[in-house]
């Protein structure tokens, strides 16, 4: 074989390899896969406490006014097992709390599990769930903060799920967490859900729509990399955080984005984030505005200040559900595909 034919050869496969991958990325981007939704609730179901984070000392009149609450809706309550057991940290050793949490996902009398608290411990059991079960009778899952690794989990099963209030949110009045107890029965029970967000100088403009997946962002960055991280091409991102300082959600956001994380996602909603502490340092200028300097490089709108996280009010959003965003100076509207 001749150099030149050699050659030409070579030149040919580089080509079409480089194609192929062009073509391959294309179809990731353009991907349109609608979740599984779980069955609404209706009367007469069952819903499923479980907790598989952390400890739950001395909760256990919270965890009475959520059995009330669910009742009063005309629900059937079920607790884990090893609910208030205590391993350290934890509610319960990982077997435990894995137990408990496979024990509601293959009970078909069960409609939707309701994790009691977050605080920190979901992520040693994902890897001890098993879906067969569940993928035939998806149910609800529920909970916000820790339990995003559960929903990053569930979201890649392909399945829908729900960031609402737990159980411990209870320890309000119930007064005080009005409208989080409304959407989150709104949520569960399938009525319509629309929010329109009180608006910001920081927002950046736009309308979009698609999927909306995210979570704590923590939980998020922790997941980068692992097969229960979520593939955020095409869709809307919700994050939301406590007691960071302002470094560390840089820094986590910030290598989010070294990773290609947000590189064709389509618009940002962010929750609250509360309780930033104060480093010797300061940090020298506003959180929003230390977001808002992450996605510069993005032609995506980003909405601030969603009523959702570790606040009194925490509204209910469907993760993998589709959802139309609008976003001005003035206010966001953020409406769920029904």
């Amino acid at each position: 074989m001749s150099r030149i034919t050699l050659f030409t050869i070579l030149l040919c496969a580089i080509f079409f390899c480089g194609k192929t991958t062009v073509l391959a990325q294309n179809t990731t981007f353009n991907k349109t896969t609608t979740l599984i939704r779980p069955p609404y609730l209706k009367t007469g179901d069952t819903v499923a406490i479980v907790a598989p984070s952390g400890i739950l000392r001395n909760r256990t009149a919270e965890v009475e006014q959520a059995k009330n609450l669910l009742k009063s809706w005309g629900l059937h309550v079920v607790v884990g097992k090893n609910l208030f057991n205590q391993n350290n940290h934890f509610a319960g050793t990982d077997a435990e709390r894995a137990e408990d949490f496979q024990k509601a996902m293959d009970d078909p009398k069960i409609s939707a599990i309701w994790c009691a608290r977050g605080g920190y411990g979901a992520v040693r059991i994902l890897d001890k769930l098993n879906y067969t079960k569940f993928r035939k009778q998806p149910k609800w899952i529920i909970g916000y903060s820790d339990i995003t690794a559960i929903h990053n989990q569930v979201h890649n099963e392909g399945f829908e799920s729900l960031h609402a209030m737990m159980c411990t949110s209870l320890q309000d009045n119930n007064e005080t967490i009005k409208e989080t107890i409304a959407t989150f029965k709104d949520a569960l029970f399938g009525n319509p859900l629309s929010y329109t967000l009180q608006g910001s100088k920081y927002n950046k403009t736009g309308t979009t729509s698609g999927p909306l997946v995210g979570g704590n962002l923590s939980i998020l960055y922790s997941m980068l990399g692992s097969k229960t991280s979520i593939d955020t091409a095409g869709i809307i991102l919700f994050i939301e955080e406590i007691g960071e300082y302002e470094y560390h959600i840089d820094r986590m956001l910030q290598s989010l984005k070294r990773a290609g994380y947000f590189e064709n996602c389509k618009g940002v909603i962010v929750g609250d984030i509360t309780k930033v502490r104060r480093n010797t340092t300061l940090w020298g200028s506003s959180v929003e505005q230390l977001i808002l300097d992450v996605f510069a490089d993005y032609n995506i709108p980003v909405a601030f200040n969603m009523p959702a996280g570790h606040e009194k009010d925490n509204r209910a959003m469907i993760f993998g559900r589709s959802v139309q965003l609008n976003v001005s100076k003035d206010q966001s509207t953020v409406v769920f595909q029904n």
